[in-house]
């Protein structure tokens, strides 16, 4: 990982210099220091991009805040239902992805970009530069809808320093352009990408990237323009370089497992996965992640090998405030004991209703020896996230060949050209192909030929359209578990899996902002001073109001 350590820090020394240059040669002279780089290399740009998908602490607020509750994947820390979980409507958290890309990733990746435009000894990192733009501005788009794009990051360039909003829809057909061109522009034989910390700057794992995003985007699109999500897609698997295939060509990005505390350095150091960290708390034993009765049940229910690799049991008395190794895991003991299982439901907190405990061997052994033990304690039977799933090194999730392998049996259902396996088979090797990528990216126990094909025989596809669409997305739902971005839009895309609201748990008094699951997070209230003239129209193309329940473009029942 040291390649990158080095981008990282010319980045924070050259940044001032290169952003913030005065036209003034005295003044020019006086805040110039000699020791420092004048400009940014392209690479070091892309690093740090790359690095703060899932590494910027501020940013990845967003996901546990509202879009792990949105999801119905967690619930019960303080965090997660007092903000997605019940509602709530706080501007400054919405608008984390927006204040953290833009000024940060979308800047370096835009100026970076234009100074390698007509360079041809730099057209792969230029051509890398263009599919990572497109991957984080589809996150922008996908959360705000109506964004700034064509002229997003030009401020310094081209002194477009109130951008306008694009559609969504011109947003996306640009991101087929982008893509496509990227592909063709990439060539082996040219300049070396010594900056990238997903493929290490293997040129063909980009191009298959780049195709298979535009699997993604056609499916995105498919309710609101049908044909041109149709030819896309056929166009993408025909591609140079082809699509994903297995497991080695997923885009994980690398993190570091560094010595990580929420002090204020944790907001500046990019190099471990934030969000990991994040689901750790900076109070642990007291704000644990657990998860919600929909996806928990969903596992349990349907006797998915996942369950118990995703959830466990623990008890987390003597756990330290900066490592979960301490904890005393229970989950073994409950289903031999067969202990009911109390998982959150959505809009409730850990402690709604308190869960009722049970008389453990466990603790009582180690209480005979632990003085800090507490065998009453009753919070053991809410099923918490696994420790695979909690340390710095675990990778960012960018795109994986699990998904397209549900973006292929999705096509298929719908008759598009994907070639000749049957929608069941793509569908299996999704399956397959998620549970694998557990065990191969969070060292989770493999899920052997024999627990898989029984959880297959007994979980089939369904007969109909509609059932086989379900059962694809709910699948694509549970993989999506490390990449909530994808989710809730994926989610909203296919209706899948129907997601009741917290009203229907017992919880509508607390729902302050709508009942309804939100649909979209609302721009952050500064853009209306300083970007008014684009933000107005933005809102001119929404009715007037920035609701959370206005669907962006792509969000359209098929059925319309």
């Amino acid at each position: 990982m040291k390649h990158y350590q080095s981008y990282i820090i010319m980045i924070w020394v050259a940044c001032a210099v290169f952003f913030s240059a005065c036209s003034d040669e005295y003044m020019e002279k006086m805040n110039t220091d000699p020791s420092k780089a004048a400009t940014i290399d392209p690479n070091a740009q892309l690093t740090t991009a790359q690095l703060q998908t899932y590494g910027d602490l501020g940013m990845v607020e967003i996901y546990r805040n509202y879009l792990y509750a949105f999801n119905q994947h967690l619930m019960g820390c303080w965090n997660t239902t007092n903000y997605g979980g019940r509602h709530t409507v706080d501007n400054s958290e919405m608008s984390r992805i927006w204040t953290s890309f833009y000024p940060m990733a979308i800047k370096n990746i835009t100026d970076a970009q234009h100074r390698t435009a007509d360079d041809a000894k730099k057209v792969n990192i230029n051509s890398v530069l263009r599919v990572y733009r497109v991957y984080l501005m589809s996150i922008i788009t996908d959360i705000y809808g109506d964004v700034p794009y064509s002229e997003a990051g030009k401020g310094f360039i081209e002194g477009k320093y109130n951008p306008k909003y694009d559609k969504q829809e011109d947003i996306y057909n640009d991101f087929f352009l982008e893509l496509t061109a990227a592909v063709a522009n990439l060539d082996a034989s040219k300049d070396p990408i010594t900056g990238d910390v997903i493929f290490n700057g293997d040129v063909a794992k980009w191009k298959k990237l780049a195709n298979s995003l535009r699997l993604r985007f056609a499916m995105r699109i498919s309710n609101a323009a049908p044909q041109k999500a149709q030819e896309e897609f056929e166009k993408a698997i025909q591609a140079d370089g082809g699509i994903f295939e297995n497991a080695d060509d997923d885009a994980l990005i690398k993190y570091m497992d560094i010595s990580f505390s929420f002090g204020q350095e944790a907001y500046s150091d990019y190099r471990g996965n934030a969000l990991s960290q994040l689901l750790f708390g900076n109070d642990p034993a007291n704000n644990p992640s657990y998860l919600c009765s929909t996806l928990f049940n969903q596992l349990n229910n349907t006797g998915d090998p996942r369950t118990f690799r995703m959830a466990r049991f623990y008890y987390d008395g003597l756990m330290s405030s900066t490592s979960p190794a301490n904890r005393v895991d229970l989950t073994d003991e409950m289903i031999t004991k067969n202990i009911k299982f109390q998982p959150r439901d959505p809009g409730a907190y850990s402690w709604e209703p308190w869960p009722t405990g049970y008389d453990s061997d466990v603790l009582k052994e180690l209480a005979k020896n632990n003085a800090a033990v507490n065998p009453s304690v009753a919070r053991e039977t809410e099923p918490k996230l696994a420790n695979n799933f909690l340390k710095g090194s675990n990778p960012g999730v960018v795109m994986t060949s699990a998904e397209v392998k549900f973006l292929l049996a999705e096509a298929k259902l719908k008759g598009w050209n994907v070639g000749s396996a049957s929608v069941n088979d793509l569908y299996k090797q999704g399956v397959r192909a998620s549970m694998d990528f557990l065990t191969k990216s969070y060292g989770c126990p493999a899920v052997s030929d024999e627990d898989f094909n029984e959880f297959m025989q007994k979980n089939g596809i369904g007969y109909t359209n509609e059932q086989k669409k379900e059962a694809i997305n709910t699948q694509a739902w549970i993989l999506h578990f490390t990449n909530p971005a994808e989710c809730w839009a994926n989610v909203r895309r296919s209706g899948y899996p129907k997601l009741k609201s917290p009203e229907a748990y017992g919880f509508g008094q607390f729902l302050t902002g709508g009942a309804e699951i939100p649909v979209r997070l609302c721009y952050p209230v500064l853009e209306s001073s300083y970007n008014k003239e684009s933000y107005n129209e933005a809102l001119s193309r929404m009715g007037g109001t920035d609701s959370w329940y206005t669907h962006v473009w792509w969000d359209k029942d098929i059925t319309e």
